[in-house]
């Protein structure tokens, strides 16, 4: 019997692991950059990739207005990296009705 119980605590160990693993990997999907959730950054996405992207949704400009763009304009440059045209980013802004985008944000 106290096999058993050991084999039962070590596999509910196991799974505490595991659940913890998965949550903590879950939190760690979205975090915040310069006051913008990762996660809100792809409402955006549209709006700044393709050849032709479309208008900006409602949802986004909230987004961009929330954000720190001195703190964004820091990243600027791996945005080619991501596949994302710099001047798409500062028409974007525009787009959303912010008017004073810092200096280290034109391209």
């Amino acid at each position: 019997m106290g096999k058993n119980n050991a084999k039962i605590l070590v596999q509910f160990a196991g799974f505490v692991m595991v659940l913890t693993v998965a949550l903590m990997v879950k939190e760690a999907t979205s975090m915040s950059i310069c006051n913008m959730d990762t996660n809100d950054m792809q409402k955006c996405r549209p709006a700044i990739t393709g050849n032709d992207p479309p208008p900006p949704v409602n949802e986004c400009c909230v987004v961009v207005r929330g954000a720190n763009l001195e703190c964004l304009c820091r990243f600027k440059f791996y945005l080619p990296i991501l596949r994302i045209d710099p001047s798409k980013v500062v028409a974007l802004v525009a787009k959303c009705g912010v008017t004073t985008v810092p200096r280290s944000c034109q391209v």
